[in-house]
């Protein structure tokens, strides 16, 4: 609300200096009128707003029939020309609005019939001239926004006519000189934004016809406030915010009864509120924030005019409860009360105040429920409850504020879950907080709707689950704190649209796997907390990652690498572990070696041979399952795009093939059992059982297997195999459509050099089932469609449904010959290829 104050007092100031008028000198964007009593003789230059630049031409001094010059809202630069002081029939001079530098000329002091000089808003240094004194008929003199230095001079009272005075917004230093209380015609004065100092004299709030008083936010001091009202019937306007002022604020303010707005925030005025406050029947704005005022909100204070629209007195010492007849002040649009002692619960009746934008009540003491009434201010736009002792759920009401910009309701004692209407009000574009309550539950999926949302807190609360895919179209998030929940999973790509993210801290979750790479590509990321979760790998190096002290990765003890100022150990590269790999084979074998030499030769021969085919087929085995994917049914479902048509590969007799890309970006191919068919889970077994025990480099890899049942409670079998880019055999030669071409536009004709290979493969491949697996594997179905090429044409035998393990005898042997699974003694297996 205090910029709310600045930007009132700030237009006041503009539309005194824009609605100057000057009696008859100019019309209608004229810059030609001829005097009566000298024809052919330029009088006046009005160009307000042209959008004129360039120098002030010194030749203007030259036009001694000059009564006016308004140049209002230009983009003239230099110094303003020292010949205009040769002008001594001007009366009205209007430059503001421009980039004029220097200082002012001297010799303006001989435009002795001077009326009006307005230079505000330009670039103008140096001090004030005390020859301006001699300007005995000025009435408006306008020097704001400047960069002048030095005392305001004594000789300005000597303008004795002068109605219009405004030296805001420079530099100006001193005190403020007694000689201004002769000024009897004064309505308008205005010294703010400067470095003025002392007590402001008495006799200037002593003349009766001043209507805007400004002293704003200057180094003065004393209690100036004692006499106001009693000599001042004509005040509207009364500023002395971000000062030094001090003692009680005198009922005899209240009988100035044409005051209309008063803004004495940021000093030292102490006492209660004045309880004759109501007689300012004209009050629309009242600002006392940051000052010492204490005691209740008075009875009166809800009988102000019903005109009343701002009320804020933030940061005092006000105890207390707010009062029921709050209401009757139904055309206030802002009240704010934050930091003070108030208790009690907010009344129902707060909800009558259908006109209210913004209500600002954090840091109080107030109790009880937060009151659904709010939910009738349906113009609100700004609400903030935080830091109180609020209980209970959230109103779902608030749901009907749709012009709401900002809500923060965090540091309470808020239970229950968050309303989906209050994070689907798409109006949110400054603030949702609800940081540091009670609340539980997940994350609604209309977080989505918070699209123009600019900072969202939802730290230290009680919520779980998946944060939703859904966040991805907040697109202008910069702030996003989810820390101290439950949150799991992984850290969503979901995150990766938010480019314009400058703050995310997601510590203290339960949040597994990798950091995703694209948290290296947010470019704007200034702070990344992602400490005390349960995430492992290594870290990046690149994006936010390479500024130790913007990134927080404590407590995830499975993390590596990195830039060194994050201490992490080192990853242990792949090469590394094929070395150690090796090195323990060999020290396997050695070993084996010496306890076989106290043997026979025969049988230390048989014995050795065993040992080193039974290590190479354990060493295969571990080496699979240490690189085993764990797939959830949910993540294959976004993998397959819910087992898309688009997505489909290809059709067999015991299920359907889709490509898939998994959460982590490996492609894969999904061969999903149809169950409904005889023999598919003898199928699904036999794979599992035949590519559990083997690996070579000629098989086809399967990456996981999923058996368990999906979301509607049926059984979901599926098998996930590395993608191989040129598919099968078969469509490399027997195309199923004529002058099929490849994806890069190349016919597909395999030639000699290319089938050779391809048949060398397969025949490898065989020759490892047949003679090189511990137990004997028939593949049973070996045919041009069950033979894969990977990106390099390299053969990959796959489709191991019908495959037989002519296995030694043994537990798991015997088990599945007991429930028949492999009694039969009928010829199995395609047209090609037939084995028992």
């Amino acid at each position: 609300m205090g910029k709310q104050l600045f930007l009132i007092l700030h237009s006041t100031l503009l539309w005194w200096w824009s609605s100057i008028t000057i009696f008859g000198a100019y019309s209608h964007n004229q810059t030609d009128l001829l005097a009566k009593r000298h024809p052919g003789r330029v009088t006046s230059l009005y160009l307000r707003s042209q959008g004129l630049e360039g120098f002030l031409s010194p030749h203007v001094g030259n036009l001694s029939f000059f009564r006016v010059i308004f140049l209002q809202n230009n983009s003239f630069h230099g110094e303003i020309s020292p010949h205009i002081g040769n002008l001594f029939r001007l009366h009205v001079l209007v430059l503001s609005n421009n980039s004029f530098g220097g200082s002012i000329p001297s010799n303006l002091s001989r435009c002795l019939n001077l009326e009006i000089l307005n230079l505000i808003d330009n670039q103008l240094v140096g001090g004030i001239h005390s020859n301006l004194g001699s300007l005995t008929r000025l009435k408006g003199l306008g020097l704001s926004s400047n960069s002048l230095v030095g005392p305001i001079p004594g000789s300005i009272g000597n303008l004795s006519l002068l109605q219009q005075l405004s030296l805001a917004e420079n530099a100006l230093s001193g005190e403020i000189p007694e000689e201004l209380c002769r000024l009897k015609r004064l309505i308008f004065f205005q010294l703010s934004s400067n470095k003025l100092s002392g007590d402001v004299p008495a006799g200037i709030l002593n003349i009766s016809d001043i209507i805007i008083f400004i002293v704003s936010h200057n180094q003065l001091w004393g209690s100036f406030l004692n006499d106001v009202g009693t000599t001042s019937p004509s005040l509207h306007l009364l500023g002395a915010s971000g000062n030094l002022f001090t003692g009680m604020i005198p009922s005899t303010l209240t009988n100035a009864t044409g005051l209309e707005n008063l803004f004495l925030e940021n000093n030292n005025f102490h006492g209660p509120i004045p309880k004759d406050l109501l007689n300012c029947s004209n009050l629309k704005t009242l600002g006392m924030q940051g000052n010492l005022i204490h005691g209740s909100l008075p009875k009166s204070f809800c009988n102000l005019s019903t005109s009343v629209k701002g009320i804020d007195m933030s940061n005092n010492r006000i105890q207390g409860s707010i009062p029921l007849a709050l209401k009757n002040l139904f055309n206030l649009s802002a009240l704010a009360l934050l930091n003070n002692f108030i208790i009690d619960r907010i009344p129902d009746s707060i909800g009558a105040l259908s006109n209210l934008q913004e209500l600002g009540l954090r840091g109080n003491m107030l109790t009880g429920e937060i009151p659904s009434s709010i939910g009738n201010i349906t113009s609100l736009k700004l609400l903030d409850l935080s830091s109180n002792i609020f209980q209970g759920y959230i109103p779902q009401s608030l749901g009907s504020c749709k012009q709401l910009i900002g809500l923060d309701l965090s540091n309470n004692n808020l239970i229950g879950s968050i309303p989906a209407e209050i994070v689907g009000l798409s109006s949110l574009s400054i603030v949702l907080s609800l940081a540091n309550n009670n609340l539980s539950g997940s994350l609604p999926l209309q977080v989505g709707s918070l699209k123009n949302l600019g900072e969202l807190d939802l730290s230290y609360n009680r919520l779980t689950g998946l944060i939703p895919a859904s966040i991805s179209e907040c697109l202008v998030l910069e702030r996003l704190h989810l820390e101290a929940n439950s949150f799991h999973g992984q850290i969503p790509e979901a995150l990766c649209p938010l480019r314009g993210l400058q703050e995310l801290d997601l510590s203290n979750n339960n949040f597994s796997g990798p950091i995703p790479s694209f948290l290296a590509e947010l470019s704007q990321l200034m702070y990344l907390n992602l400490s005390f979760n349960q995430l492992g790998g290594e870290v990046l190096e690149g994006g936010v990652f390479l500024n130790a002290s913007s990134v927080s990765i404590y407590g995830n003890t499975e993390l590596c690498g990195g830039v060194p100022g994050l201490k992490l150990p080192l990853c242990k590269s792949p090469s590394s572990k094929k070395v150690s790999s090796t090195k323990a084979r060999v020290i396997y074998v050695v070993a084996g070696s010496l306890l076989c030499l106290a043997l026979l030769l025969l049988c230390l021969s048989i014995s050795y041979c065993k040992k080193k085919q039974t290590t190479a087929n354990a060493s295969t085995s571990l080496s699979f399952e240490n690189q085993f994917l764990r797939i959830s049914y949910e993540e294959l479902l976004r993998a397959t795009n819910r087992f898309s048509e688009t997505n489909l590969i290809g059709k067999g007799r015991y299920g359907t093939v889709y490509k898939g890309i998994l959460d982590g970006g490996v492609t894969v191919a999904t061969k999903v059992l149809n169950l409904m068919q005889r023999g598919a889970s003898r199928s699904f077994i036999s794979e599992c059982q035949t590519l559990g025990t083997i690996r070579h480099r000629n098989l086809v890899k399967i990456l996981s297997v999923y058996s368990s049942v999906d979301f509607h409670g049926n059984d979901f079998k599926a098998l996930i195999y590395e993608f191989m880019a040129n598919e099968s055999l078969e469509e490399w030669l027997h195309p199923s459509t004529i002058g099929r071409d490849d994806e890069h536009g190349e016919s597909r004709n395999v030639r000699l050099v290319q089938r050779l290979r391809i048949a060398i493969d397969i025949a490898t491949a065989i020759e490892y089932l047949h003679k090189s697996c511990y137990s004997t594997i028939v593949h049973g179905d070996l045919k041009p469609s069950n033979v894969l090429l990977d990106n390099n044409m390299v053969a990959r035998v796959g489709d191991f449904g019908l495959a037989k393990i002519i296995s030694m005898v043994s537990a798991e042997a015997t088990r599945i010959q007991d429930q028949g699974s492999s009694t039969s003694t009928a010829v199995r297996g395609s047209i090609g290829y037939v084995s028992l």
